[in-house]
Order: structure tokens, then sequence, then C-alpha cells
């Protein structure tokens, strides 16, 4: 019976983590690296929304699902975290390999820095700094599969060939009218203990340039929340090649936020109204005086 129960809460626990994250080939997660909490994710007309503590640092955590490398291209505020370019699914990102799970702390400087993200006010964020105001206050990830090599095609020997010369020529014509696109040599997917994520850019692909989403100002009493470029961290990265198996994603994650003043203003997240002490009132307040109805008083001459 103990161990039912032990299972039980096993799987509780483990629906409740499921809650807070994102993603269907990737888990997307936000921490309060402050805190160390992992926001909740509220669901409100078809997106997803967290509440983001005003001055907090915070993280995007990633975590491969499947069992295959992945190259996530992540947006904060509508900018390139790597880059620092207005984002598009075309530009490098963060590759991981199956199972395998990173933190992204903050706008990357260098392979070995970045600035950390922390909630602040839009005005003070780095998107509004750097004249790119529109996209204020939305997380973005577009995940990408990656191009599967082709398989080597092993010729017969010669003097099988010749025996059956019509049928292994016709295979022959077959392979060699076959077309197949150029693989780019790739470096070994090896990861330092330093770090265990890989940012990568392709060269491959060349899709169109998108915004990851708009992020429309709710309506909130509260100045709105962006995302600042906060103090400088180390975080260590390598580099490696990776070829995309598309040029549009595999998948698009969007997560909103803002404060959770204003998430409960706009209706994004519902309190429950605390009750109030109602005082007594009586709707027959003379009920105990019942008597027969009086004489009127005296008429004056």
């Amino acid at each position: 019976m103990q161990l039912r129960q032990l299972a039980l809460s096993l799987l509780l626990a483990g629906t409740a983590l499921q809650s807070h994250a994102v993603g269907r080939l990737a888990d997307i997660t936000i921490v309060d690296r402050d805190s160390g909490a992992v926001l909740p994710v509220h669901y409100h007309q078809g997106e997803y929304w967290v509440a983001g503590n005003p001055g907090s640092r915070y993280a995007i955590t990633y975590f491969n699902r499947v069992g295959e490398r992945l190259l996530a291209v992540m947006s904060v505020d509508g900018v390139n975290v790597l880059s620092g370019e207005t984002a598009g699914f075309n530009q490098s990102g963060y590759v991981l390999s199956g199972l395998q799970r990173y933190q992204v702390n903050g706008w990357r400087k260098s392979d070995s820095e970045v600035a950390a993200f922390a909630f602040a006010a839009a005005n003070a964020s780095y998107a509004a700094r750097t004249g790119r105001a529109d996209n204020i206050g939305v997380i973005g990830v577009a995940l990408f599969r990656e191009q599967r090599a082709e398989p080597q095609v092993q010729l017969p020997d010669p003097a099988i060939r010749q025996r059956e010369s019509r049928g292994w020529r016709r295979e022959d014509e077959r392979v060699g009218s076959s077309s197949s696109p150029k693989r780019e040599s790739g470096m070994a997917d090896q990861l330092s203990e330093r770090s265990s994520n890989l940012p990568a850019e392709s060269d491959a692909a060349r899709g169109r340039v998108e915004s990851l989403g708009k992020a429309l100002a709710p309506a909130a009493p509260a100045t709105r929340l962006g995302t600042a470029h906060g103090q400088r961290e180390t975080s260590w990265v390598s580099r490696t090649q990776f070829e995309r198996a598309q040029s549009q994603p595999d998948e698009i994650i969007q997560i909103r936020y803002d404060s959770r003043d204003n998430l409960i203003a706009s209706g994004v997240i519902r309190v429950p109204v605390p009750r109030q002490h109602m005082p007594r009132i009586d709707p027959f307040p003379a009920s105990e005086q019942a008597t027969y109805v009086p004489d009127p008083p005296p008429l004056r001459h």
C-alpha cells in the first residue's frame, strides 16, 4: 500500500513539473534565478504566460526531449539572444544532443560570457534601449531537426556485376542519376564539462526572416515588463556545425511574460476574491415588539 502511495505521489509530482514546461520536441521553462523557482505557466486565450518579478534575474531552460540533436534559435523581446540581431528563423542558436539540458542565463557576449537576463521596466529593456520596442514581453524558441546523412550505397564486386550485368547496370544507372544535397563536414558532437550546449550557425538554411511574435500590451495599470541587459557572468560554450533538415522550424514555442499585477489586471491570472465580514441585518428589526395596532394620537381642537 505504501509503495502504491509513493508511486502515485511521484506521478503527481511529475505531472506538476510538466505543467511548468511548454513544447513538444523540447521542454522550455522559465526559471527565477534569484528564488530558484520555475515560473508557473498560465494558458489564456491561446497563449502561454509567466509572471515575472521586477528586478529578478531569470533563465530559459532548454531540455531536448528527442533522441537526436536539435537547434534552438532563441529570442527575447524580438531580439536573438546569441547575436543581438532582430530575431529571424535563419540565425544562430543553441544545439543540444538528445535528452540534454541547458540553462540560457543571458545575452551572449562571447564564448565565455553572458549579460544576465533580468526583468525590468519595458523602457529599461535591451530591446527598447536599442530602438526595438515593438515586441517587448515575449520569449521565442524556434526548433530545428538536423539533416540526416544520406545512406552510403556499396556497389557489388565487379565479378558479380559481370555475371548479372543487366540487373546491376540498371541499379548503377539509378544510383548515378539520383541527386542528393551536399552535406558539410561537421565537427564531432562532443560537449565540454564547462557547458552542456553548443551554439551553432547554419549556412545551409536560408529561410525567410520572420519575427517570433509580437507582444501586445495588456490592459493593465502598471508598466509592462521587459528584459534588461544585466551584469556580466561567466558562461562557456563551444562551436559546432549543424545542417537543418528544412528551412522552416519544426516547432515554434512562444511564452509571453509580464508582472503578476498586470496579468491579474488583464485576466490572465484569476485570483479568488477574499471573503469579507458582512454585518448582520434584520428585515424585521421590531419583530420582538409585536403588538396590536395602537390607537392614533388624540385630535386637537
